[in-house]
């Protein structure tokens, strides 16, 4: 259910060839929500999450992006000010990817475009289904779906209860329960910081 598992092994490395990436201390913040897009981001190594912020100081994570992901690349190709922020989770080295530089290699390499094209069309997708988890579906549900999707290969999902309750709108006792019903089932194992996808048939079919 990952929106960039069927992109072929490091397609985006291109991006990032020959250019020094920066390091980033985990809760730097790459970018903030309102600012302009000049440049949006290559994932070397760590990882990043996305998320919007209410007038109120309320936050709802969006999503969390693994090495070899690109993020920030919408607010730059449609040139209107950024609807998320984006923040270091972990250390991270990063590659800023400017107009010029996405320019060449397009250029160098015309498949890049059509492959760009396919992510940022997995990104509506993806917000699409997060606003209709939101709207419509129950919490047992919405944490089923949030695990399946930033499972990695290992099928573990770096990420504390806390941060899965903000990503799934959905309170701190409310998740914790959910997934002590899943480890109880044995779809998941429950670590620091972390759970380990084990049964990931069985938590798909929660999400029918």
């Amino acid at each position: 259910m990952n929106h960039e598992l069927d992109f072929p092994a490091g397609i985006w490395e291109t991006f990032a060839r020959g250019r020094p990436p920066i390091r980033c201390s985990p809760g730097y913040l790459i970018y903030l929500q309102g600012t302009e897009a000049t440049c949006f981001y290559y994932l070397k190594s760590g990882q990043v999450r996305s998320f919007i912020q209410s007038e109120d100081g309320a936050e709802r994570a969006l999503h969390t992006y693994g090495p070899g992901s690109l993020f920030g690349e919408a607010s730059f190709f449609d040139e209107l000010p950024r609807v998320s922020s984006a923040v270091a989770l972990q250390p991270c080295e990063i590659v800023a990817i400017d107009r010029e530089l996405v320019t060449q290699e397009i250029v160098k390499n015309p498949e890049l475009a059509l492959a760009m094209l396919k992510y940022l069309a997995r990104t509506v997708r993806l917000l699409s289904g997060q606003v209709d988890q939101m709207a419509f579906r129950p919490a047992q549900w919405r944490v089923a779906h949030y695990l399946l999707a930033l499972a990695g290969r290992d099928g573990v999902v770096p990420c504390a209860q806390e941060e899965i309750a903000a990503a799934v709108s959905a309170s701190r006792v409310t998740v914790s329960r959910i997934l002590n019903g899943f480890a109880r089932r044995g779809w998941v194992a429950l670590g620091y910081r972390a759970v380990r996808v084990l049964q990931p048939d069985l938590l798909e079919a929660a999400c029918l």
